[in-house]
């Protein structure tokens, strides 16, 4: 019966549905070439476009060399392919909706600390760079690390039944079991009290999870419930634009982030593939305006028309409380998305990396890096920076960790310290430099977070919260393997397959 329904799954028709189309246009394209010179010639001319198009483009270069070759592989079907995928931004429709949500809270988009006042001048760039793309900085903002996802959940659920006024949710994945069940509980019981409840979900990332129509069994309880991006019988490289935020958002006072999602394995209910270490940060005070805002911005472009409802701020935090949180050091909550040419949560990881000088630390469970963070790695450690990356022991996508292994050798080669997780699968996003900066989110260090995901985390500067991130990273590397003798030949055939998958690993 598992089969039987495993066959019969929305993902599983849905992509047949694809793949049919796509097999069709090959078909169509095939035929119509060989009979007809005219049109291979068109074809051939589409694919030379193509080809001219992605070279003039900004953009990294790793990306565009995994269109040309297959797109001067198959002169007749790539280039076509590539027009009708739109490159790597999503449609135009959301573009629009986007732009215009951000520009209609805009005047709500003000920060409480001036990055000019940092007495460094690298970090106080940093934080320039993030103001200067639409994310201030903030002060006043208290934080608390969890490294033990359960605990975290725990008092999510603690702030969850303090509500008073509103609730945003916003995850990649909600899985119904022990962990969302009692999130769905209280969302149920505040809703019918007159708390706003908002839950946003990504379809893709939900699809083996909850039925199609799950927003409407939500929205029965009275939980307003929208899902990002259905993934549709139609072939389109929209398809890869997901929402991977994790954001909760609770009376614009309490903030939640960090790499766990809504399912039991990351309170350890269930066991997949080992141990599963992720992390939860709780935020309090002035610094939650950020996360609100980056809510209500994809709320507002998924339903267009001001749908958030906050044209006068009333969903940001109240100044009363905000004012009477005090701490030290800054947060400045950011988002990236695949809407622009700015690749922005890898430059501040490269400016990160690049202005390090005593260390830097690294979590991610996808260790994908292109050439320039690999460069970066790797001139840290020749200034006599301590950089060290933490990945899994055990993978959850074996294709996806041969990658992984297959940057290994170069960064080895230079002096990176790798370390496996020995207990079993890393989900944690977190960077960690020179006790003064940490960023704790959701984005790994692969193609598809860093290019093709709307993404979230924050930047924490001079902040004590650095010291619960740090202590998480030494317990990490105390159970976890040091790879240096790891085999550096492989069959001919593994590293033909490896080439391949490296090449065109951005249009995964």
């Amino acid at each position: 019966m598992r089969l039987w329904n495993k066959i019969f799954s929305r993902v599983t028709l849905v992509s047949l549905a694809i793949l049919i189309q796509l097999v069709w246009l090959f078909v169509i394209v095939y035929y119509l070439s060989a009979d007809y010179m005219i049109i291979g010639l068109i074809f051939s001319f589409f694919s030379l476009c193509a080809a001219i198009a992605i070279v003039n483009r900004p953009g990294n270069p790793w990306v565009k060399l995994a269109w040309i070759v297959p797109i001067m592989t198959f002169p007749l079907l790539g280039g076509l392919l590539y027009f009708l995928s739109g490159g790597t931004k999503p449609e135009r429709s959301l573009r629009r909706a986007l732009e215009e949500s951000q520009k209609r809270l805009a005047p709500l988009n003000v920060g409480s600390a001036d990055a000019d006042s940092l007495p460094d001048s690298r970090i106080a760039g940093q934080c320039r760079y993030l103001g200067s793309r639409g994310f201030p900085l903030y002060g006043n903002t208290d934080a608390a690390y969890y490294a033990d996802v359960r605990a975290g959940w725990e008092r999510l659920l603690d702030d969850l039944r303090g509500a008073e006024k509103f609730i945003f949710m916003e995850y990649f994945i909600i899985h119904p079991g022990v962990m969302w069940d009692a999130v769905v509980e209280i969302l149920t019981e505040k809703a019918a009290a007159g708390v706003d409840v908002r839950v946003m979900y990504d379809d893709f990332g939900s699809i083996t999870s909850v039925p199609r129509k799950y927003n409407s069994q939500l929205e029965e309880k009275g939980i307003r419930c929208v899902a990002f991006n259905r993934y549709k019988p139609v072939y389109s490289v929209v398809m890869n634009h997901r929402d991977h935020r994790k954001i909760t958002v609770v009376d614009g006072h309490v903030g939640w982030t960090g790499g766990a999602n809504m399912a039991d394995e990351y309170i350890k209910e269930t066991v997949r593939f080992g141990d599963w270490k992720d992390n939860l940060v709780r935020m309090e005070g002035e610094g939650v305006r950020g996360l609100t805002l980056l809510f209500l911005q994809m709320w507002d472009a998924v339903l267009p028309g001001g749908a958030s409802g906050d044209g006068n701020g009333a969903f940001m935090p109240d100044p009363v409380k905000a004012a009477a949180v005090r701490c030290p050091g800054y947060v400045l909550p950011y988002g990236d998305s695949p809407m622009d040419d700015e690749i922005l949560a890898e430059n501040v990881y490269l400016n990160i990396i690049n202005q390090a000088s005593e260390y830097v630390w690294i979590a991610s469970p996808y260790v994908i890096v292109d050439y320039e963070m690999t460069r970066a790695l790797c001139l840290a450690v020749r200034r006599g920076v301590d950089v060290r990356l933490v990945a899994p022991a055990i993978p959850d996508k074996k294709v996806v960790y041969r990658l992984t292994e297959s940057h290994f050798p170069e960064l080895l080669d230079n002096g990176v310290k790798v370390y496996t997780y020995t207990p079993g699968f890393v989900h944690s996003k977190c960077f960690l430099c020179d006790d003064r900066l940490a960023v704790i989110g959701t984005v790994n260090t692969d193609y598809r977070s860093l290019t093709l995901h709307f993404e979230n985390a924050c930047l924490f500067v001079d902040h004590p919260v650095l010291s619960s991130v740090r202590a998480d990273f030494e317990d990490t590397f105390a159970v976890s393997a040091l790879v240096s003798d790891r085999p550096r030949k492989a069959p001919l055939i593994r590293k033909f397959w490896m080439g391949i998958l490296r090449l065109l690993a951005p249009l995964f």
